[in-house]
């Protein structure tokens, strides 16, 4: 299996971008999760077939509403930990 990680910069905090994400993901069938970090980024992980997570990719920096992502910082790599849903981590 496959893992997308990324890391999300900009206006993704207090916007509700990890609920967008999560939605986005369960909708596509992907596992994982995405977290705050004290940075004011977001962690994004997703495991899942790679077409799927390239369609993923483009709700990773689209982002909500209210969301304005800067950046995108992105990790191709074999899944070490299988997930078995998409939750949001506080």
């Amino acid at each position: 299996m496959t893992e997308l990680y990324c890391v999300v910069t900009g206006k993704v905090q207090g916007v509700r971008y990890r609920t967008y994400l999560e939605s986005a993901a369960t909708e596509l069938g992907l596992v994982g999760y995405v977290r705050n970090v004290p940075s004011g980024a977001v962690e994004v992980c997703a495991q899942g077939m790679p077409d799927v997570l390239k369609a993923f990719m483009e709700y990773i920096h689209e982002g909500s509403l209210q969301a304005v992502v800067e950046g995108v910082e992105t990790e191709w790599r074999t899944a070490r930990t299988t997930y078995h849903d998409f939750s949001v981590l506080h």
